[in-house]
């Protein structure tokens, strides 16, 4: 599957608007970022937390850079036939790297059908 850049990350935003007000109110200091690949040039990874999870942090609020969630795109193009298997496989790469952010590791998102 081929896409643009600019059309990609537009499903991007699409999809972080269709998450439920409950799961993003609580994102606090994290930006999303649409990156081509990963460091690595892999087609294996969908997505990635970069940042210290809830549950981990002892202090908040005293100038830290803010927490990243990334979207590789082109791993999702190579993972998806049309435009509906990738609008879902980008949902779910969200609801996935929001879930470190909250402290819900890979074993919790297997169990939850997430992972």
């Amino acid at each position: 599957m081929e896409m643009t850049a600019d059309t990609f990350e537009t499903l991007v935003a699409d999809e972080l608007d269709r998450l439920p007000d409950d799961m993003v109110d609580g994102l606090d200091n994290v930006v999303f970022v649409v990156e081509d690949r990963p460091e690595d040039g892999s087609l294996d990874l969908l997505g990635l937390y970069d940042g210290l999870a809830l549950t981990e942090r002892m202090q908040y609020g005293m100038g830290e850079l803010p927490d990243r969630i990334v979207v590789y795109r082109e791993p999702h193009l190579a993972a998806c036939d049309d435009e509906s298997e990738l609008r879902d496989e980008i949902h779910t790469t969200l609801v996935h790297e929001i879930a470190h952010f909250y402290g819900i590791d890979d074993d919790q998102l297997h169990e939850l059908g997430w992972a």
